[in-house]
């Protein structure tokens, strides 16, 4: 079976809810991600990125970047001693900084997703990568939330 044809088979179940008329992609991204999930994240949504043609495709990308940087951060957590994982603060830096160029564009609130809180996030964790220690170690993860009409919860993991 072919990545994508799995990623339709998983998202099957995402498309059943009738309360939301968000892509089933996007609200798996959000579960994925407050999971821990970030390289599931980074791809659930890369699926969704392939097909997108319209003026989100640039949003899209930059929640892929964002959660792109978590992979790297969970990386070098994971494997600090490892020749290449032990590199990834920097890329994940970037990594901030390009998601942040690309959510900016926005609204602050878009697809029911604060953007602002968003880039606070991207960029406290962007310091504390700078910082050279490993953030996910010592510092934990942040977790994203849909809003409905900036009034509260729309989706909760």
């Amino acid at each position: 079976m072919k990545k994508n044809e799995r990623m339709e088979a998983w998202l099957g179940d995402w498309d059943a809810d009738p309360c939301s008329s968000l892509p089933a992609e996007y609200r798996a991204f959000f579960v994925c991600f407050n999971r821990g999930e970030y390289y599931e994240a980074h791809d659930v949504l890369e699926h969704l990125w392939l097909q997108c043609h319209d003026s989100n495709r640039s949003f899209y990308q930059g929640l892929i970047q964002f959660a792109g940087a978590f992979v790297h951060l969970q990386k070098h957590c994971l494997f600090p001693g490892h020749p290449t994982h032990s590199r990834r603060l920097g890329p994940a830096q970037r990594l901030f900084a390009l998601a942040a160029a690309r959510l900016s564009a926005y609204p602050e609130l878009h697809l029911a997703l604060d953007l602002g809180h968003v880039l606070a996030i991207g960029a406290h964790w962007s310091a504390l990568a700078a910082e050279a220690a490993s953030p996910l170690a010592v510092h934990p993860a942040p977790l994203l939330t849909l809003v409905a009409d900036g009034d509260g919860p729309l989706a909760e993991s």
